[in-house]
């Protein structure tokens, strides 16, 4: 099953999956709740889906806060992420939130297929460069720090990370497909969970965050 809010990404991921002689994409949303909404479907006729792979970014929710009402439903059903956010930023949390592997859009044909067949298996499936990046920050990074970041939900997170490459709220809302308010919202919130004073300590942090990891 494939969910993506960008058809033309769908429909071209669904060609190069259907190229394979073992695998079919059976289904395709465009959002959270369609997605849901399918799985539940699928699950009362007994249609079985392998794998899902979602977007990081959909609209009016994050993919990493959908994927938990997926999880309550089928919680066997293994869930690859692929995002145009960067590896490095977005993998360790695709993890945590239960995701099984993180591929990037950029990445060829044979990484998306390798990362298919990997998650198929029961493996996680990161690029070996993010591995060892992803052991490291773990083994390092201070906990007052991580404490700190990790409070923020996904689509805190998502915001954050877009405060930190420059973005600003008319922006981040357009890229989301998100209200100008709910941005105003969450960076409200990320202000106050790291206990920043105004927009310019947020987009210091932001930025200095992000440079380093």
């Amino acid at each position: 099953m494939l969910v993506d809010d960008h058809a033309m990404i769908r429909h071209g991921m669904a060609m190069l999956i259907n190229m394979e002689a073992d695998m079919e994409v059976s289904c395709e949303a465009g959002d959270g709740p369609e997605a849901i909404e399918i799985i539940k479907k699928n699950i009362k006729e007994k249609i079985p889906i392998d794998i899902l792979i979602l977007d990081v970014s959909l609209k009016s929710v994050s993919g990493l806060e959908i994927i938990k009402s997926i999880q309550l439903l089928a919680p066997s059903l293994p869930v690859l992420f692929i995002s145009m956010h960067d590896e490095s930023v977005y993998a360790e949390r695709a993890l945590r939130a239960g995701a099984r592997g993180y591929v990037m859009k950029q990445e060829p044909r044979n990484v998306l297929i390798a990362a298919i067949r990997e998650v198929l298996k029961g493996n996680i499936f990161l690029s070996k460069s993010i591995q060892e990046q992803v052991l490291r920050r773990i083994a390092v990074r201070g906990y007052k720090q991580e404490a700190t970041v990790s409070a923020l939900t996904p689509s805190e997170f998502e915001v954050f990370h877009l405060i930190g490459l420059g973005y600003n709220s008319h922006e981040i809302s357009n890229l989301l497909s998100r209200s100008v308010k709910t941005i105003e919202t969450h960076r409200f919130n990320i202000r106050t969970k790291l206990k920043l004073r105004d927009t310019g300590d947020l987009i210091r942090y932001a930025t200095k965050w992000f440079a380093d990891q």
